[in-house]
């Protein structure tokens, strides 16, 4: 048997601090809750290159005293806590004495603080548990804490990290949390030399919001505030109109803590069903305030997990504040159209008994005009292949936009018609048609030679002789071919074409410029994600940049997207790539499938008998299209035989 040995105290200091510091986030968490515990008014939070070569904490707190300073370096050694009764009521934000510890063991820190009852402050150097100084400074009233080099002396953890961009946007998600917590307290964060956040500190929750994540979403939030059985629960939580793709807007703060609570979580949704669409989800912050006594605090080593007494009193205070102020607030949007004063009105005809008269005060409407038709209004290419057209020809030889489009059917009732001597007249221009998605499909997709390899047996083929029944339910489409009759799930086959077009396309998905940019505003992490897949958000169609923290301005999209919600698509999509971790290629597919899903036709949709005709053509002529992308069928079949069975005609 091996002998048992008693690690060193580094070593230990080392251990323990894996479970304290995970990245410069954890870091940047800690000092600004101890920051907070000390009874900090204003914080200011300053990084370089995400925090891994330079962090900065600066608060105007009660500062540490000289003769405490070693021992807040020391594991477990904390003001927070002195007997085993005070875990049973934990009100501060820290109290298990392992941060301070945990971060100079695997950092290089420099501490500047002064109490109110010291005329001269303290400098205080450590470096991986090895005290380096302790001397005389001045320095205002509170404390400066810079921590430098994250990981130099474990290099194992330091290749763990990820890029700088990454870890600055953790480090300012977790700024944006405790600010969201504390709207009293004033956060300032500075990123490389820029100033990212400034909140007043006036306590108005509204204002905090309105400093983290803009305008537009503090102003889809409708204040709360809500007692029961001494449970305490106010806050902001938003109106059904602006619901959310995902929860990465949901925080709850409990007891001024940011938690993770299924519980607090099922209630908020429990409170907005039937409200909004299904597959949507409500945004909310709100605070949670319990007795001490009736929570455990002390579950997780990030201090995210909690444990309630009684989790039903959760549950009802947090479903009944926010079922109340909906019931209450959540009124229909109302549209007020403004009168316009005319130059030359139009006096409307009164009439008043048998006579008719004209009063030069009446409303009048002035008479509108007609818009010129332009032909070829819809007719332009695409702004990228447009601008690779003007830069591959010489000036005099600019491409010429192209022709207007004729729908097929007009063509079609042309040749039937047969010849005959008409008196000449002068033709008149055909009327161009914006096409619509039936145009789509008959594009047929060229197989790039990796999908043509692959499917070699699924190539494209003539389609069978069928005839159309009709339509159920705005649905399914009902076909007669080949003695049997097809029942097609419309949705379903337009989205796996779509699909499979867009894998087609080879990363050259062709995309429209957006008249109207649109802003979305994520969290963080979900900000951070995206920015890092911008290539492949590119292949896909999708024109994705930065807008400020937190923040990206969509400018071009897919062309079967323009009419679709562009917000709500990038929110979705931004939600995926921050869960996800699989390679470039299922990430590929998870955004043509989610772009094919919101393009296709839905259920319900009305469609024409040439566009019916025109879907089930190009359905039969490519048989490899048999499920759509989630798994489903896309057409059942049922035989002429089997039918009669049903009826009794044949045994």
């Amino acid at each position: 048997m091996a002998k048992i040995n008693v690690l060193p105290k580094h070593i230990a200091d080392l251990i323990a601090a894996g479970e304290v510091v995970e990245r410069p986030a954890s870091v940047v968490k800690e000092l600004m809750e101890n920051a907070i515990d000390a009874g900090a008014t204003s914080v200011t939070v300053e990084i370089k290159r995400g925090g891994i070569t330079y962090i900065r904490i600066t608060d105007n707190g009660s500062g540490i005293l000289r003769e405490d300073i070693r021992n807040a370096f020391k594991s477990h050694a904390t003001s927070k806590i002195c007997n085993e009764d005070d875990l049973l009521a934990i009100g501060t934000l820290g109290f298990r004495g392992e941060a301070l510890a945990s971060i100079a063991a695997v950092a290089r820190v420099d501490v500047l603080t002064r109490t109110a009852d010291s005329e001269i402050g303290t400098v205080y150097k450590i470096e991986g548990s090895e005290e380096k100084l302790l001397d005389d400074a001045g320095c205002p009233l509170g404390t400066t804490i810079v921590v430098k080099d994250i990981f130099f002396n474990t290099p194992a953890r330091m290749k763990f990290l990820k890029k700088d961009v990454t870890e600055g946007n953790s480090v300012a998600g977790v700024v944006d949390r405790i600010a969201l917590s504390h709207p009293e307290v004033s956060i300032r964060f500075i990123r490389d030399d820029k100033q990212q956040l400034v909140t007043t500190g006036n306590g108005k929750l509204q204002s905090a919001v309105y400093s983290v994540f803009g305008k537009d979403f503090a102003n889809g939030l409708i204040e709360t505030a809500y007692e029961l059985d001494g449970i305490k629960v106010h806050g902001l939580v938003s109106l059904p109109a602006a619901s959310r793709s995902n929860r990465s807007m949901q925080f709850f703060f409990l007891n001024g803590r940011l938690v993770k609570s299924g519980t607090a979580c099922a209630a908020l949704e429990q409170a907005y069903k039937n409200a909004i669409m299904v597959g949507r989800f409500p945004s909310c912050v709100l605070n949670i305030e319990t007795p001490l006594d009736c929570v455990d605090v002390n579950v997780h080593p990030a201090k995210t997990e909690v444990r309630f007494e009684n989790e039903k009193r959760i549950f009802d205070a947090v479903y009944y504040a926010t079922k109340n102020v909906l019931e209450e607030k959540d009124k229909p949007t109302k549209i007020e159209l403004a009168q316009k004063e005319l130059n030359n009105p139009l006096t409307i005809p009164k009439t008043s008994g048998n006579q008719m008269y004209l009063d030069s005060k009446a409303v009048v409407r002035e008479k509108a005009e007609i818009p010129k038709k332009n032909p070829d209004f819809w007719s332009t290419e695409l702004p990228k292949e447009w601008k690779k057209a003007e830069q591959k020809l010489p000036e005099e030889k600019k491409p010429e936009p192209p022709k207007p489009f004729v729908r097929q059917e007009e063509k079609k009732v042309e040749e039937k018609v047969e010849p005959r001597v008409e008196p000449q007249v002068e033709e008149k221009p055909v009327e161009t048609i914006v096409p619509s998605y039936d145009s789509t499909l008959e594009a047929v997709p060229s197989l790039s030679p990796e999908v043509t390899r692959i499917r070699a047996e699924n190539r494209v083929v003539e389609a069978p002789d069928f005839k159309i029944i009709g339509e159920a339910f705005k649905t399914y489409i009902l076909v007669e071919c080949e003695g049997k009759m097809l029942v097609v799930d419309k949705h379903a086959a337009h989205e796996r074409m779509l699909f499979e077009q867009l894998r087609s396309e080879n990363g050259d998905v062709k995309s429209q410029m957006l008249l109207d940019p649109v802003v979305v505003t994520l969290s963080k992490e979900e900000y951070s994600a995206l920015l890092q897949n911008r290539e492949i958000l590119l292949k896909s169609g999708y024109d994705i940049s930065d807008f400020g923290p937190g923040t990206v301005v969509v400018r071009e999209c897919p062309c079967m997207l323009i009419e679709e919600d562009m917000k709500a698509i990038v929110e979705e999509i931004a939600g995926h790539l921050l869960r996800s971790s699989a390679p470039v290629p299922e990430k590929l597919d998870w955004i043509y499938h989610n772009t094919a899903c919101r393009a296709a036709i839905k259920a319900g949709d009305k469609t024409s008998p040439y566009e019916l005709e025109k879907f089930v053509e190009h359905l039969l002529s490519h048989p490899y299209i048999r499920y759509c992308p989630h798994g489903r069928p896309v057409k059942i079949e049922l035989t002429k035989q089997e039918l009669e069975k049903q009826f009794g005609r044949i045994l």
